[in-house]
């Protein structure tokens, strides 16, 4: 059972493959090595959540009962200052529906950061990488307390065509910088 479930995993690329021809197997192989995995752990999370195509591009951490809003940002201050990233705006929805409704709104914070150097480089490989900048990490209150969200990166580094030097080296460390980020701040660890 366990072998026909992981060729199933694959059945989706095959027949991706098989339908779109020559041109698709010709991309195969302009990928970055371990591409397939990445693609079948994100259909994974896409059936598991019902089709929920956020779930399945998007990381998630539970923030750990007792770790507040300002540890969070004291951690990711810390951290994207130990790494050379820039903090380059915030958006602070809850606080601007509690102006627009006059009600108490649950949490809901979206911080943005940014290494220009590596953004630069990777819009001239791809511009519509653009639409992914700047990097973004959200702070959600929920019934059963704090969450950070930010974008699965692996998509960026794992998935794609093959990232040329010095891109390759630039994206994992802005990807592993955001991954830290989410981590760390969601157990409060400075």
């Amino acid at each position: 059972m366990n072998v026909l479930k992981s060729y199933l995993k694959w059945l989706p690329l095959l027949v991706a493959v098989f339908l779109t021809g020559c041109g698709s197997i010709s991309t195969l192989g302009k990928l970055e090595d371990g591409a397939g995995a990445e693609a079948s752990k994100m259909w994974d999370r896409w059936v598991d959540s019902g089709g929920d195509i956020a779930v399945a591009t998007t990381w998630e951490r539970k923030v750990k009962a007792g770790v507040t809003v300002a540890d969070i940002e004291s951690v990711f201050t810390q951290i994207s200052a130990e790494r050379n990233m820039k903090g380059v705006g915030e958006l602070p929805l809850s606080k601007e529906l509690e102006a627009r409704t006059g009600k108490k709104q649950k949490f809901l914070k979206v911080y943005s950061y940014c290494s220009p150097e590596t953004a630069r480089m990777m819009v001239d490989f791809s511009p519509h990488m653009g639409a992914y900048l700047p990097c973004r990490l959200t702070v959600v209150e929920k019934d059963d307390g704090l969450w950070i969200y930010t974008l699965n990166m692996d998509m960026m580094v794992k998935m794609g065509r093959k990232l040329p030097s010095p891109l390759k080296e630039e994206a994992w460390k802005v990807r592993e910088t955001i991954y830290i980020m989410m981590d760390r701040a969601a157990k409060g660890e400075f």
